[in-house]
């Protein structure tokens, strides 16, 4: 998986302790339930989207990629959300996606 940004790694470096923690709690979300780790993948790449975070949703395709996920699989769960948060946000949600996977 690449590095996180750079503007995440200098945070994490000046507030070590805090980050840690994060990083912590979302590992025990993780390992909470039954979910595997492509599962958990594309489930995140969903709430970001349908939250409307591009840089949770850039940080989301970049891992759902890095769990084995396809370029295709990660363009459906954008086309997926097309009834739940509407037309224009989907198109926005597959721009996201593309600005990690690239254009065919």
């Amino acid at each position: 998986m690449s590095n996180p940004p750079e503007f995440y790694q200098k945070a994490k470096e000046q507030y070590h302790d805090l980050f840690e923690s994060y990083e912590a709690l979302g590992r025990a979300a993780k390992e909470a339930g039954p979910l595997d780790a492509r599962t958990i993948a594309l489930v995140k790449l969903a709430i970001s989207l349908a939250a409307g975070l591009e840089g949770a949703t850039h940080s989301s395709a970049r891992k759902a990629i890095a769990a084995g996920c396809t370029p295709d699989e990660l363009r459906h769960v954008a086309l997926l959300g097309v009834t739940s948060i509407g037309f224009p946000a989907m198109m926005r949600a597959r721009a996201w996606i593309e600005d990690v996977i690239g254009s065919d």
